[in-house]
């Protein structure tokens, strides 16, 4: 199964400061919900691994993670990853990120292609697309915390948290989401407020 992700968001940092964050793997790394950099093979080649618990059950992918493309004259980024699940199930892709100057901050775009096999496909395409919406925004969250927060003199940059991803609160915001559009498509309303139980 392909899912394809187009995401973008805003940062109030310069660019350059962004750029610097987005090629960094440990940075990165430490914003994404559940991920961990294992090794860094060399400046380009890195391995890493996710974890991933819905409910009771763990699932943990291990994975090699490529930066095919560094373009620091036009900030554009691009990042093949490839991921192995203990229960058989695989996970590939593609990312693209790209970084423009807006009003003293910086916009980021983000397109990937990911091809996924396993268990995760009895999800369904619907309920995988809201779940990477979900993580997205959790990962923005944390980047703009780190990007537009300024340091205290000596300070020292709190670690994250290598907690494994706890996918039913996210499913269920996903879910939400998805039916809050279906009411609005049906009934013409208007945009459903955030965080409606």
């Amino acid at each position: 199964m392909a899912v394809e992700i187009k995401q973008s968001f805003e940062v109030d940092a310069p660019i350059e400061k962004v750029w610097a964050f987005m090629t960094d793997p440990h940075r990165v790394a430490s914003c994404m919900p559940g991920a961990s950099l294992d090794e860094v093979v060399d400046e380009r080649h890195f391995r890493g691994s996710i974890r991933v618990k819905v409910g009771a059950v763990m699932a943990s992918y291990k994975g090699k993670v490529e930066m095919t493309e560094v373009d620091e004259a036009v900030h554009s980024v691009e990042i093949q990853a490839s991921g192995t699940e203990t229960g058989g199930g695989t996970a590939s892709g593609t990312m693209r990120s790209s970084l423009v100057a807006v009003d003293g901050g910086t916009r980021v775009q983000a397109d990937a292609t990911v091809e996924l096999t396993g268990k995760i496909m009895q999800m369904g395409r619907g309920m995988i697309q809201g779940v990477s919406d979900q993580l997205f925004k959790q990962f923005v969250a944390a980047a703009r915390s780190e990007l537009e927060t300024a340091p205290s003199a000596g300070a020292v940059p709190a670690a994250r948290s290598a907690e494994p991803l706890r996918i039913v609160p996210v499913l269920l915001a996903a879910l939400w989401a998805a039916i809050t559009g279906l009411f609005r498509r049906l009934f013409g309303g208007g945009p459903a407020k955030e965080g409606g139980a």
